[in-house]
């Protein structure tokens, strides 16, 4: 691995499993003090005794990304423990399809915007005040998908709805911000090796017959290839990227 990372801070929210977790565990392979935040304690201390395992180093913070407190609260306890706040990568997110438009409940349809909206709105916000008032500024990632302004499902329409929302936000946010010298951009995956892509009831096994046929590549993103496009992002490698929104799906929306 590279050290692209080497002496700053990179905040992950929704890292205890999945995406999340993967991000984390990249970022301190690669020499980032990692901050890894999500709703409960138990798997954020999982994927820190990993990162811990491997001679990383990581600190586990419970948050709410849709309660602006909790949030404050995280950056502030980030910059406390490590000094500053070089990276934030905001992937907290829940999918529930909801149904048709007609038959989605108000309380399925605010929980998604709740948490996939308001959450990177609140997270985005907190992290760039911190960021701009550091000589080197900051990068942040925003966890969108394929599902959203590049792609429709039937019956996901709230979903999709969410992040097409945080695609938008994005780019939105990066104009307004690059003049305080804090780069934001997006990555949009599509289905990847974690449970929020397997059917109901399906196996692993299932799910790799299925993506030979719905997505042109064949397969699933692999964590590592997702974990790869937002380094990339966040690094200096992308240091004129602005506003970018990066699809990881296998040609599913091209």
């Amino acid at each position: 691995m590279t050290s692209r990372f080497t002496g700053r801070t990179a905040l992950v929210t929704g890292a205890g499993t999945g995406i999340g977790r993967a991000l984390a565990r990249a970022f301190a392979a690669e020499g980032a003090n990692v901050v890894v935040a999500g709703r409960r304690r138990e798997p954020l201390e999982e994927t820190v005794a990993l990162i811990e395992a491997a001679g990383g180093k990581a600190l586990a913070v419970t948050a709410d990304v849709s309660r602006a407190d909790d949030v404050e609260a995280l950056v502030a306890t980030a910059v406390d423990r490590f000094g500053s706040l070089d990276v934030a990568v905001n992937n907290a997110g829940v999918f529930d399809g909801g149904g048709p438009v007609a038959d989605v409940d108000e309380d399925t349809w605010r929980r998604m915007f709740d948490i996939n909206v308001t959450g990177v709105f609140l997270t985005l916000r907190a992290e760039v005040r911190q960021m701009r008032t550091q000589p080197g500024g900051g990068a942040i990632v925003n966890i969108a998908s394929n599902l959203g302004a590049h792609r429709r499902l039937p019956g996901a329409t709230g979903y999709v709805a969410s992040k097409a929302a945080v695609s938008a936000l994005t780019r939105g946010a990066a104009l307004d911000h690059i003049a305080d010298g804090v780069r934001i951009n997006a990555v949009s995956p599509g289905p990847a090796e974690t449970a929020m892509s397997l059917m109901p009831g399906e196996t692993e096994a299932d799910r790799a017959e299925r993506m030979r046929t719905e997505t042109p590549l064949g397969r699933v993103s692999t964590l590592g290839e997702v974990a790869a496009a937002v380094l990339y992002l966040a690094s200096d490698d992308a240091a004129s990227v602005v506003g970018a929104d990066l699809v990881v799906d296998g040609g599913a929306a091209a």
